[in-house]
């Protein structure tokens, strides 16, 4: 363990006071966001990136352990282990390389080189290696044995070369230097399947393509191999074959003469037959793993967007999942987001009945005293936007369009059928639309992230990851902004530290049967939230208008003694002293340093006392989209429109403009200057402007600018 947390502090650029603090904390269960909030004396205030870092690496160096102890007790078993093979296997740093050691040692299938060592050639294989003899075939004529089935010198020799291939292929130095060839060398070439270039039209950019395996984006690359898994498109990573031969040879050949021609003979046999799709193998695996990592990077951030994106706040909401045949439905929800009403209009073809759905609206919004209208941006989004601005007498209500992907996925969940038993998926589906225009952090949580549309490739990348980094996401992005104790749903209590689904539904199940929360102290009551549970959750919990004012805030109880003190040596209560920033001004933190709290958690404590249960989020922004523009017949080129973005790709930002079907921003077009990565110039859900550059009806593609004109 000594010698991991030495590796990961080299690697990180730490302390390993830092990296063995960590280590620590993870293994007495406390999860990433407690760490990096309330431990910041015993890290050095390292924050969650860093955190994150150390638990993945420290995950990858403990497979690797294990894998090296499987492997050493194998070979033990077996026999073959040495000390200088162990020692060998021990210096391994990587589990590629651990395999390289391993493969000549590794039980194999009855292989060609087997089959020639039975026949008792491998001594002549040995000669032909030191690359002495003049004669090879003379030498070959001692190994022929009827018996044992040699029975011409062309048998003998080719069985030696199967063995001298073998040997080449398993030679670690080898192995390891055509390896990084191909991964600096390779090219990426795909071509469509003879007869399914009808059927693998929307792959026809990669039907013959070539590029380098250095150079090749993590999209284009995942783009190439869900083509060739749906069976469109072969896909070969190879580098030039000349080079590669040249490289393996330089490592065995040794002179000119016969024996030499023969082992240069075994070199190409080698590469070809064993070695080239082995590191092919590599290779795909490699670049498959890069590209997840930009894939996943970039799906997190989208996400973390997402999920902080300004919640409108506490409003009284009428929402609406729009359709045109079977109509829109519309519910009214209170300011917690509980419904107190829902209705069917059809305002659209073909049945077309505007009058009647105006009178209904109007009427709900009078009847509940709605303060802001939310419509999905699904189908007939834009057209029901439209209609209800020619409503008269809702102009005082503002209208947003919602993003509702993954709203479908949500009301045809087990979460759903829960909280509304009686109501069908429509109704479920128009209540998330409204209540994610409220607080998209709550509401979203309670959706798988893969189905919530700010991904790419999200179905191909590796599914255990994908999942890791996108809980990680959500637990920071709740955890950052804190939950209210008395209101949450058990998913969104799922996702505060130290919980998780279980004792999430046991503080549910208290709160229903003993009223309201009054103070954070209680939670010890619930059933199974212990110690170390309470713990990691209280300082992330909220309890508004409660016993203590600290609960409210992002004080952890263990530090309250410490606010009481402040408080005491100011000659005020602690309530005066929430909120005040005069008075925190006066506080000297250095009188309240001690072996367990330094100025890092004071300095935390004093701003929250400024700001007590800040929202970390910015505050909600209205937006309208360009009236008249409602699909893609109505664009025109050099059209200039507002838009929302809804994704960032490594590639370009797709933005939605109001009719239906994101445009594209290709980074080639976010900006006059050179831009690496487009999430450095927008966020999800920004408001932007930007130009028409191009429209393809038929594809239903459109190219937008966010440059001058």
């Amino acid at each position: 363990m000594s010698d991991h947390i030495k590796k990961i502090a080299v690697e990180l650029s730490i302390d390993e006071k830092q990296v063995s603090a960590v280590v620590e904390l993870l293994n007495q269960d406390a999860t990433i966001p407690f760490i990096a909030r309330y431990r910041k004396e015993v890290t050095g205030s390292l924050d969650e990136v860093v955190i994150t870092e150390i638990r993945n690496r420290m995950d990858r160096l403990l497979l690797l352990e294990k894998r090296r102890e499987a492997i050493l007790s194998a070979m033990e078993e077996r026999g073959q282990l040495t000390d200088e093979i162990r020692e060998n296997m021990e210096a391994a740093e990587t589990l590629t390389e651990l395999e390289d050691l391993y493969l000549p040692f590794r039980p194999k299938r009855r292989t060609r080189a087997t089959i020639a060592r039975e026949k008792g050639l491998e001594p002549l294989a040995e000669i032909l290696l030191k690359q002495e003899e003049e004669n090879p075939a003379g030498i070959a004529e001692r190994f022929l044995d009827k018996e044992k089935g040699v029975t011409s010198v062309e048998e003998a020799l080719n069985g030696a070369k199967d063995i001298v291939a073998e040997r080449i292929n398993e030679e670690q130095e080898a192995r390891k230097a055509l390896r990084e060839l191909f991964l600096t060398q390779g090219i990426i070439r795909s071509h469509v399947i003879k007869g399914k270039e009808n059927e693998g039209i929307k792959y026809k950019d990669y039907f013959n393509w070539e590029e380098s395996i250095k150079s090749i984006p993590s999209h284009r690359l995942l783009a190439i191999r869900r083509g060739e898994k749906e069976m469109f498109l072969s896909l070969r990573i190879l580098p030039p074959e000349d080079i590669a031969l040249s490289l393996l040879e330089s490592f065995f050949v040794k002179g000119i003469n016969p024996s030499s021609l023969i082992v240069k003979e075994a070199c190409q046999d080698c590469y070809k037959r064993l070695m080239a799709p082995s590191l092919e193998n590599d290779a795909r695996l490699i670049s498959k793993e890069r590209a997840d990592r930009v894939a996943i990077e970039v799906f997190s951030e989208n996400l973390r967007q997402l999920l902080l994106f300004p919640p409108l706040g506490q409003k009284r909401i009428l929402a609406i999942d729009p359709g045109f045949r079977t109509g829109c439905k519309m519910v009214c929800l209170d300011n917690q987001g509980n419904l107190l009403q829902h209705d069917t209009i059809y305002p659209h073809p073909p049945q077309e009945d505007i009058e009647s759905a105006g009178k209904l609206v109007l009427k709900r919004c009078l009847e509940f005293n709605i303060e802001c209208i939310a419509v999905g941006n699904g189908t007939a989004g834009r057209e029901t936007e439209a209609f209800l601005h020619s409503i008269e007498g809702l102009s005082q209500i503002p209208i947003v369009m919602v993003n509702e992907s993954g709203a479908s996925v949500y009301s045809a969940s087990e979460v759903a059928r829960k909280e509304f038993p009686d109501q069908d998926v429509t109704v479920r589906g128009a209540v998330s639309i409204g209540r994610r225009l409220m607080d998209p952090l709550a509401e979203l949580v309670k959706i798988d992230p893969k189905s919530i549309g700010v991904g790419q490739y999200q179905h191909d990348v590796d599914q255990a990851e994908l999942k890791k980094s996108l809980d990680d996401v959500v637990m920071s992005c709740v955890n950052s902004v804190g939950v209210e104790v008395n209101t949450a749903s058990k998913e969104l209590l799922s996702y505060v530290s130290g919980l998780g689904p279980q004792l999430a539904q046991a503080i549910v199940d208290y709160r229903s049967q003993n009223g309201p929360f009054r103070s954070r102290e209680q939670l010890k009551k619930v059933p199974r939230l212990g110690p170390k549970a309470f713990e990691q959750s209280a300082g992330f919990l909220r309890i508004r208008n409660g016993e203590n004012p600290l609960d409210a805030s992002a004080v952890h109880p263990e530090s309250y003694y410490i606010v009481e003190q402040m408080a005491t040596d100011l000659g005020v209560s602690i309530t005066e002293l929430i909120g005040k920033s005069d008075l925190a001004e006066k506080v000297n933190l250095n009188n309240y340093v001690n072996d367990m709290v330094g100025l890092p958690t004071l300095q935390d404590i004093l701003a929250e006392l400024s700001k007590p249960g800040r929202d970390p989020r910015q505050h909600f922004e209205f937006f309208q989209f360009a009236h008249g523009i409602n699909s893609i017949e109505d664009l025109e080129i050099e059209m200039k429109l507002p838009g929302v973005v809804t994704n960032i790709t490594a590639f370009g930002v797709f933005v939605d403009i109001g009719v239906h079907q994101d445009g594209l921003v290709h980074i080639s077009q976010l900006s006059q200057k050179y831009v690496k990565n487009p999430a450095e110039v927008v966020k999800v859900h920004q408001k932007v402007m930007v130009r028409v550059i191009g429209i393809d009806q038929q594809r239903k593609r459109i190219s937008l600018s966010m440059k001058d004109s």
